[in-house]
């Protein structure tokens, strides 16, 4: 198969339709929201998502980080289309047939499973400066079944088509499973399963889940704040981000055959990459905190740029460039979202 025929990059996860507004600071102090932080939606977070709707502007977009990541990738590739897979629940609802038809525009092979019993979810992007906070109510997203969806037949020989597997840290909270399931396939046929820390509460409150796969992953994504909180939950000992990416990638492993690859991001600093015994840096390109518009999205971005490159073979240093590029592109606009064409070399 040419390094980019269709279905040949997997991903599954959350869908979520992304509500995203610039707040207030009292805003964020009613709901007791962290500035730069991700988290699932509790009780006293129900009535910000009509809050946000009434007192701000808010933008709709299809998101959810994996499905972000994914939509990148398709288009940091452009043709052919549907190079992209992707699995997750929604509602037979508006906002589940807004995420179809995002889906759709973006040339992904979405695949959803519908259902009735909870609708499509959410997440409000509650933006102040250039920090974002991410409040998720999963509703539907929370309902993915493997034995409903990716066990059928149909579904799972698209699993099988891919040679590379993407998933948030963030679906170990829906579906162990299935993560579990497509990790296993990876590692026995010697294909890549990359995964992602996505927020510091996966490596807390998700930490026996996360070990449970961590064997399987070939290529392991986080920023600077999850890479901390994974150290420490992790008795690594040290803050020094290049240290916990050595760590990590010491971790157990199944398939032998591939060294486990680390990438830490670290917003404008430059990007931590773990390979055989060094590990180097690469600088971001730089921006004007004036062109910056939102870096809601730009973590996603940035794994969706290095997985278009690392689905057509190309050696990591690139990789990890055409994130940066996607990355640099998608805080220059509001939400996730990217012009017609990549401009990327």
């Amino acid at each position: 198969c040419v390094p980019q025929c269709p279905n040949s990059l997997f991903g599954m996860g959350n869908p979520l339709l992304d509500i995203s507004a610039v707040v207030d600071k009292d805003f964020l102090e009613k709901y007791g929201l962290k500035p730069n932080d991700q988290i699932l939606a509790e009780d006293k977070h129900k009535a910000l998502f009509e809050e946000i709707v009434k007192k701000f502007k808010v933008e709709y977009h299809a998101g959810g980080a994996t499905q972000n990541s994914i939509k990148i990738a398709q288009w940091m590739i452009q043709d052919p289309h549907k190079v992209c897979t992707f699995f997750g629940c929604i509602g037979e609802d508006k906002f589940g047939e807004i995420l179809k038809q995002k889906a759709d525009e973006a040339h992904v092979d979405a695949y959803y499973y519908e259902q009735t019993e909870e609708p499509t979810g959410t997440c409000a992007a509650c933006i102040t400066g250039d920090n974002r906070s991410l409040v998720a109510n999963l509703a539907a997203a929370n309902c993915y079944k493997k034995d409903k969806h990716l066990d059928l037949k149909e579904n799972w020989k698209l699993v099988e088509k891919a040679k590379v597997y993407y998933i948030a840290g963030f679906f170990l909270t829906v579906s162990l499973e299935s993560i579990l399931k497509v990790a296993k396939h990876a590692s026995e046929n010697n294909k890549l399963f990359t995964l992602n820390l996505s927020a510091p509460f996966i490596s807390q409150f998700f930490k026996d889940a996360l070990m449970e796969v961590m064997p399987y992953v070939d290529v392991l994504f986080g920023n600077e704040t999850e890479a901390a909180t994974f150290s420490k939950e992790q008795g690594f000992q040290t803050e020094d981000i290049a240290e916990i990416a050595k760590k990590a990638e010491a971790l157990p492993k199944v398939n032998k055959k591939r060294p486990r690859i680390v990438v830490f991001t670290q917003g404008k600093d430059g990007t931590i990459m773990t390979k055989g015994d060094k590990v180097e840096t690469f600088p971001v390109l730089k921006i004007d905190q004036k062109d910056i518009v939102d870096t809601n999205g730009a973590g996603d971005a940035f794994v969706g740029g290095f997985l278009s490159e690392l689905v057509q073979d190309k050696e990591l240093e690139q990789c990890v460039k055409a994130g940066h590029y996607a990355a640099n592109v998608i805080i220059r606009r509001a939400g996730c979202t990217f012009p017609e064409k990549p401009d990327f070399h």
